[in-house]
């Protein structure tokens, strides 16, 4: 093991930006557990992998494949009024089934398919920093401001339907899933973005007391998980995603004892 790579600049920034993430990711997370909509993350997650292999493919940036399929699997949810669950099934199983193929015809892109499902955060550049920047303070801007409509929505949903403003709320709210998502997954790899963002708020939801303190216990989270997996993974040399899964499944389980004993 090398612990001096911890000290390393060179290491500095993918640090910063998966931590952006593992604070965004898990807020994100809660509102789509309130919503009832736990599928969603990993459904976009597989259209946003499918389309940075795409991008790959035409020299195009990964971030821009990403986030435009992300955005892409929102809209097409939206347009097709909602289809609950199996909208998301089905966004995993075109993503999963296409993305292979992609990969089976295209052996020179199979890094790029490597990195988004092992994980890539040590080669995070300012590009991906910058994008994280963004989104958390664009999201939390747009938390801030409509996170009571959301709430009112899950309270009062046929007055929610009602409400313009409410439904704007959710456009927007779904769009910064789908945006996040796409970033999520080119840093951390698909399934650490899915743990960042359904583990906390399946550990924390029914048993908050309330709503600022369950996202105070998602952060928190999210933030110990990210940050052991982090340097386990780089003082031991093993692949960033799996043992950001490894790590959020801890810190889950720690904080879910320590509630247990309250």
């Amino acid at each position: 093991m090398n612990w001096d790579l911890l000290l390393d600049p060179l290491f500095r920034l993918p640090f910063v930006t998966g931590l952006g993430l593992a604070i965004g990711l898990p807020l994100l997370g809660l509102y789509l557990r309130m919503r009832g909509e736990w599928l969603a993350v990993l459904g976009i997650a597989q259209l946003a992998a499918l389309g940075a292999l795409a991008a790959s493919v035409f020299a195009l940036p990964g971030l821009l494949g990403a986030g435009a399929a992300g955005v892409g699997a929102v809209v097409a949810k939206r347009m097709g009024r909602g289809g609950g669950m199996g909208a998301y099934v089905l966004m995993l199983l075109i993503g999963w089934s296409l993305a292979v193929l992609l990969l089976a015809n295209h052996p020179a892109i199979e890094h790029v398919g490597q990195g988004l499902f092992d994980g890539q955060l040590y080669f995070a550049d300012s590009d991906h920093a910058l994008a994280t920047l963004v989104l958390i303070v664009l999201g939390g801007a747009l938390l801030h401001r409509h996170g009571q409509r959301l709430l009112l929505a899950r309270a009062h949903p046929v007055l929610a339907r009602a409400c313009a403003h409410t439904r704007r709320a959710h456009w927007r709210f779904d769009l910064l899933v789908g945006i996040s998502v796409g970033v999520g997954i080119l840093s951390l790899g698909v399934m650490a973005a899915f743990a960042l963002t359904w583990v906390p708020a399946w550990i924390v939801f029914d048993r908050a007391r309330s709503w600022r303190q369950a996202q105070r216990q998602v952060v928190l989270i999210g933030v110990l998980g990210y940050a052991a997996a982090f340097v386990v993974a780089l003082v031991a040399d093993q692949p960033f995603g799996p043992v950001c899964v490894v790590g959020v499944l801890g810190a889950g389980l720690v904080v879910r004892w320590g509630l247990a004993r309250r």
